[in-house]
């Protein structure tokens, strides 16, 4: 008897990544480990938030004895907001930052982002969203014009894959068959890259907003 597999769907998480204040001095060495982990900076936006305003982000925290101090640290001074995207984001975002306490970090993940640049438990340099409905609250509350569509599956995948894809991978393999390159697989890849019509377009010169 034939199993019959499922369809295949399309799933792209987002998740929210803020490089804290102390490093933002490393914010283009960050960024490009970013895009070389296969993530994409959908939105990016760099602010200062208030106390009040890291006390509400900062609210499933609330209650806890260091609940003060990350909101004076976390509103000391400008941070980098990025909503990230890729196939599981939001677990491999933590998986690249490593352990919330900079010291575990530091003994038994040397290698990820938290052991590099974080310095104690409170000063751990980023931030992550720790699942769906977290990175959902966390992109509304700093990036409030975002609309957080729902992931087309079945039907409205395939109608979605032929009217937005469909069409600029026809015309790179076009593009490929006329120009015969040595390496197929990497010039595709390179002209789907440069001519992908939803790449986003972020702003270089970004206004620290005052609270």
């Amino acid at each position: 008897m034939q199993t019959l597999m499922p369809p295949p769907q399309i799933y792209v998480e987002r998740t929210l990544a803020i490089i804290k204040p102390d490093i933002i001095h490393k914010e283009d060495e960050i960024e490009d480990i970013i895009l070389r982990s296969g993530f994409t900076i959908v939105q990016k936006r760099k602010l200062q938030l208030s106390p009040e305003q890291c006390s509400n982000f900062y609210v499933e925290q609330y209650g806890k004895m260091f609940f003060p101090n990350l909101t004076a640290y976390m509103s000391s001074g400008p941070i980098i907001a990025m909503v990230l995207a890729r196939q599981q984001a939001i677990s491999y975002w933590k998986e690249l930052l490593g352990p919330a306490n900079t010291i575990i970090a530091k003994e038994n993940f040397p290698d990820s982002l938290r052991a590099i640049y974080g310095t104690d438990d409170l000063r751990n340099a980023l931030h992550g969203s720790i699942s769906f409905s977290s990175a959902e609250r966390e992109i509304q509350f700093m990036f409030p014009e975002v609309v957080i569509e729902p992931i087309p599956v079945g039907q409205a995948a395939k109608d979605y894959l032929s009217r937005y894809v469909t069409p600029t991978l026809l015309k790179g393999l076009t593009a490929l068959c006329k120009k015969k390159p040595a390496d197929p697989f990497t010039w595709l890849a390179d002209w789907l890259i440069e001519n992908n019509p939803n790449t986003p377009r972020l702003r270089h010169n970004v206004i620290v907003e005052e609270p």
